[in-house]
């Protein structure tokens, strides 16, 4: 059973998708996690986020950095934002993730294209999402809570930023697939979140 989960930045769907795996006793993958990976090296190589090339070259990078925590920050996230219009940069890292979907048993995956270009014959596809203020409250909770001093009216604008980047880009733009069950969390704690989410891929596996 494949499960895509996808949605912009803070909407909750990483927590999700950890819970989802966990529950269904899937592997999941962040895809996230690789696009930061590649803005952080493009920073660690000294080049520039929106040039293609340097882009595309830091997608050699070594599998320990996806455990360092930097990849985490607001700064790098800002980056993976930038790196992920380039569509070499998504192609050279889409059979990686095509590899994971498709592994005996089946996966979670979350980012912004699973449910639409990665897996788009996934078994069940949630778009999760809320409101910029709500996501922006989230993002600067956990920003606070790692005793990162950051204004919330920053994080806002970041947000809307990258929104606007993953909705217009050219190659993959974030977008609920035509048969996505969306669920938005703003007005749902934790909780309530992963609970909403468990009962509808219930109920897109009773369906099928």
């Amino acid at each position: 059973m494949i499960i895509a989960v996808d949605g912009p930045t803070a909407s909750g769907k990483g927590t999700i998708a950890k819970a989802i795996a966990a529950h269904f006793g899937l592997p999941h993958l962040d895809t996230g996690l690789l696009y930061r990976a590649v803005g952080r090296q493009v920073h660690i190589n000294g080049g520039d986020p929106d040039n293609a090339d340097d882009a595309l070259a830091a997608t050699r990078f070594p599998d320990e950095l996806l455990t360092d925590d930097i990849l985490r920050s607001e700064e790098t996230g800002g980056l993976a934002s930038r790196v992920s219009i380039h569509p070499s940069v998504r192609q050279a890292l889409f059979e990686r993730q095509r590899a994971f979907a498709e592994q005996a048993g089946g996966a979670v995956l979350d980012g912004r294209d699973i449910g639409t270009v990665i897996a788009p014959e996934a078994d069940v596809k949630l778009f999760i999402t809320a409101s910029v203020e709500a996501r922006a409250m989230r993002r600067w909770l956990e920003m606070t809570g790692r005793e990162i001093d950051i204004p919330l009216m920053e994080i806002e604008q970041d947000i809307v930023a990258r929104d606007q980047r993953d909705i217009t880009r050219k190659d993959a733009p974030l977008k609920a697939a035509p048969d996505a069950v969306v669920i938005d969390t703003t007005k749902l704690d934790k909780e309530q979140a992963i609970a909403a989410a468990i009962a509808a891929v219930e109920e897109r596996r009773a369906d099928r």
